[in-house]
């Protein structure tokens, strides 16, 4: 599965987050080597990462994703025809988007290493309601042929579980075919069963043909069963400012 580097400017046309949405506690999962939580650290914005690869690669990472970031140029260039290049122009443009994205993620991951952790779908390190809002890119249903059904269902109530308020998942569609994910409605079944409403929402952003919707939950009504297996949870040194009363809240 691919580590991606996405700008901030991306996660906000992906996941149509406007000011008010910014204004939230938001978790980035999986975070990848994206720059969202290093852009949204410059703006104010109270952001945190949660990826596997931050338990071993850490500052590597952002190294390692623009290497095979330019590795893959000349595929790239030759694929160009298969993509939709309102958003970055040319697959130059995609190239220098990415590199500096991976840049700042380095740069922001030393500098701030409270606010990456180390975790992983479908069991992540936080308590019930950690954040108000959770995005996630390009791996549950990009890899929809990859990981089952079990897996998937798990994924959401996991992330629905740390989610105060929403959860937003793009695209859609399986990396491989273009198709949007085939038991897509079978989840929502199964989440609205639990108390998760759930809707698929057109976004202004499109790189692979037909991959410019995402899948919004409803999680204010949502708590999550009490496990019977101990959950390991990290160590956050990051103010839990909704948790303190000084969030800027949203009615």
């Amino acid at each position: 599965m691919l580590v991606s580097a996405r700008s901030f400017a991306e996660y906000r046309a992906m996941f149509a987050l406007t000011d008010r949405d910014l204004a939230q506690r938001i978790l980035d999962c999986p975070g990848g080597a994206a720059s969202f939580v290093a852009e949204a650290g410059q703006r104010g914005i109270d952001a945190v990462a949660v990826d596997r690869e931050y338990a071993s690669h850490r500052e590597k990472l952002g190294l390692l994703v623009e290497r095979e970031t330019l590795f893959k140029r000349g595929q790239l260039m030759r694929e160009a025809a298969d993509f939709v290049w309102s958003w970055y122009g040319d697959p130059a443009g995609l190239l220098r988007e990415r590199i500096g994205s991976a840049r700042l993620f380095r740069s922001d991951i030393t500098a701030r290493p409270e606010r990456y952790l180390a975790g992983a779908l479908p069991q992540l390190p936080f308590a019930d309601g950690s954040f108000d809002l959770v995005l996630s890119s390009h791996l549950l249903f990009s890899y929809g042929n990859r990981l089952g059904g079990d897996f998937h269902r798990a994924a959401l109530l996991e992330l629905a579980r740390v989610a105060r308020r929403e959860v937003r998942i793009f695209p859609v569609v399986v990396y491989d075919t273009g198709e949007r994910y085939d038991g897509l409605e079978r989840l929502r079944e199964d989440l609205a069963g639990v108390g998760i409403g759930s809707r698929v929402e057109r976004v202004a952003y499109e790189f692979q043909p037909g991959g410019d919707e995402m899948l919004v939950l409803s999680c204010g009504g949502y708590r999550a069963q009490a496990s019977s297996e101990p959950r390991v949870t990290a160590f956050d040194p990051v103010r839990w400012r909704h948790r303190e009363g000084v969030s800027r809240r949203i009615a």
